[in-house]
């Protein structure tokens, strides 16, 4: 197990901003995304990070954004070190399979998110109202039952210590434009229907993701990071049952821990047991061999 790292300070690169878990620097026309090992639970930064995290969350990304190349472009430039421009040679240690130089794209201003099983926001909203995000769905339907059909239900992306909040389509569609918001829906439910297929067949299923986008000269591009434990919840295909919470490849274990010990999910967040960042880690690492046939070297 590699030393974990919580942050990065590169002193002479500028800093475009610091997100949850990524650290990103900006160069000119390009980005430099560095994955960290921070851990971020109901939209607080943990202070204890997951070693490997950031480099399992990029190999990841790197594996579907070649699976997907053919549904949507992507923004990544390249994710070799050796590549990167001489200005980060200092760096390539620490870059080293968890860094990803990227086009600058002007990112859309939603999450953009496929549900295929009715879990966390999604059920609690449809046992409130029987709808999600506006759309009706079949009374009866319990927790983790498959969806009729996977639903695109946006929201808005919320600043680092805030909630995203639920919207519909037509809420999207002010927000981006009505041509810009059905594109973005019906790419996402193609991406989301050819990872899923290809995931059960792996033994995960992908209840649900997020997907970013954005502009680079009018062209649209995925953005970010793809379908990762992070973005997503993975639930093992051999233990799933409908009718309650699924064991999951994912940091809904952390996110149960902290309901367990009574957090009331505002800062500060309390240190995470080594236990339970081992058992962390190793689901992570567990999704990325399933999906990608790979470990950590």
């Amino acid at each position: 197990m590699s030393t974990a790292l919580y942050k990065t300070d590169f002193q002479d690169l500028p800093l475009a901003s610091r997100g949850k878990v990524r650290d990103i620097y900006d160069l000119g026309d390009r980005l430099l995304i560095v994955a960290t090992d921070r851990i971020s639970a109901f939209d607080v930064v943990l202070p204890t990070p997951i070693p490997d995290k950031g480099r399992i969350l990029t190999q990841m990304s790197l594996f579907w954004f070649d699976f997907l190349k053919e549904i949507v472009p992507n923004h990544l430039l390249t994710a070799d070190p050796e590549e990167f421009p001489e200005i980060l040679k200092p760096y390539r240690e620490i870059l080293a399979g968890r860094s990803m130089l990227v086009r600058k794209a002007r990112v859309l201003p939603v999450e953009c998110i496929v549900r295929g099983y009715l879990t966390g926001s999604a059920l609690k909203e449809y046992q409130e109202t029987g709808r999600v995000c506006g759309l009706p769905l079949p009374p009866g339907l319990r927790e983790a039952d498959r969806l009729p059909e996977p639903l695109f239900t946006p929201s808005t992306k919320a600043e680092q210590g805030e909630h995203d909040v639920n919207i519909t389509f037509e809420e999207c569609a002010r927000i981006i434009g009505e041509d810009l918001a059905q594109k973005v829906k019906e790419i996402s439910l193609f991406l989301y229907r050819k990872a899923a297929e290809y995931a059960e067949g792996r033994g995960i299923i992908i209840a649900d993701t997020k997907f970013e986008f954005g502009l680079v000269d009018g062209e649209l591009i995925l953005v970010d990071e793809v379908l990762t434990p992070d973005s997503s919840r993975f639930w093992p295909k051999e233990e799933y049952e409908p009718g309650r919470p699924q064991k999951s490849f994912d940091k809904q274990f952390i996110r149960d821990w902290l309901k367990e010990i009574g957090w009331d999910q505002r800062p500060p967040a309390p240190e995470i047991p080594p236990e339970i960042v081992e058992k962390t880690r190793e689901r992570y690492l567990e999704a990325l061999r399933r999906l990608t046939g790979k470990t950590l070297e």
